[in-house]
């Protein structure tokens, strides 16, 4: 089959090694040129089609005049999307005859939208996991080619869950790439009553509002921290990041530092954080380290 792929980050690289392993025509490829501003931690797609001599694209907007007679001269048979970050549009979508696909990292309708992963963590959620769904106007609303479930475990961050995420994507395409070669999948309608969506994160969704519990912050530090941004707060007006705490049932006043056998406790609206790695003024502090810096009193 004849095929346009919009592609990026692990995503992306995992989508194309397998539709090669299962001999679809990969006539080019879009994607995006790294971020000198973002922590890149993921392989680079770009660098993949250069090691296997594929057409590649960085446009600003894939949407224009230009890319759309572009990739309507290619006449594609589909079009798979694995991690882009832009919408594409309607007039491309309709391109290719047998429909665009996209991987998306939840079990759509929920979590529709941006940064599923980290979403799915900071909310608590037990379970999450990854689709291939048909592509519509409407971002992540397409009919359900196919599903694979991923438990969260407790010590799970967004980084460990992705990894997850990414087994479970390479057997979900390796299952239904060939039927959709053959034209036999039977996808279903999403149910709409059911849909969530949710938008880009910034670093400023970091900040940490102590009045929540601990559990809630928990999630927060845990679905931000590192590569990602990290969940900050301010200590003497300078920004304290919380790289990894674990939440307690200790007793504390909101926003209380207190100094425990070495470990540094910080009050919460419900129980508190056991604080075991912190950035503080560009450095790193661990554990019994961190009562060099928060010896007591309050954030």
């Amino acid at each position: 089959m004849k095929t346009v792929v919009f592609a990026y980050h692990n995503m992306g690289v995992i989508g194309l090694k397998t539709l090669k392993k299962h001999n679809f025509n990969i006539m080019c490829v879009f994607t995006y040129k790294d971020d000198k501003n973002e922590n890149i931690w993921f392989e680079s797609v770009e660098n993949w089609c250069i090691e296997n001599n594929i057409n590649y694209y960085t446009p600003n907007n894939v949407n224009s005049q230009r890319w759309i007679e572009m990739i309507k001269s290619l006449s594609p048979d589909i079009i798979f999307s694995f991690y882009y970050r832009n919408l594409i549009c309607k007039d491309i979508l309709k391109i290719p005859r047998y429909g665009a696909i996209n991987l998306h990292g939840s079990l759509l309708p929920k979590y529709r939208g941006r940064a599923p992963v980290n979403w799915a963590i900071l909310n608590g959620e037990k379970y999450t996991g990854v689709t291939l769904h048909y592509m519509v106007e409407k971002a992540d609303a397409g009919d359900i080619i196919a599903q694979r479930q991923v438990k969260i475990d407790f010590y799970d961050t967004a980084k460990t869950l992705f990894g997850k995420l990414q087994k479970e994507a390479e057997i979900l395409l390796e299952e239904t790439l060939p039927l959709i070669k053959q034209n036999k999948v039977k996808p279903i309608k999403q149910n709409e009553k059911e849909a969530t969506y949710f938008g880009k994160r910034s670093k400023e969704d970091g900040l940490i509002d102590f009045n929540k519990s601990a559990m809630e912050i928990y999630n927060l530090i845990r679905a931000v921290t590192k590569p990602y941004p990290g969940a900050f707060t301010y200590y003497k007006s300078e920004e304290l990041i919380i790289w990894w705490a674990l939440p307690t049932q200790k007793n504390l006043n909101k926003r209380e530092i207190r100094v425990e056998n070495g470990m540094v406790y910080i009050g919460t609206g419900e129980g508190s954080l056991e604080l075991h790695e912190i950035e503080y003024k560009g450095k790193i502090y661990r554990k019994e380290e961190i009562s060099n810096i928060l010896k007591g009193g309050y954030l």
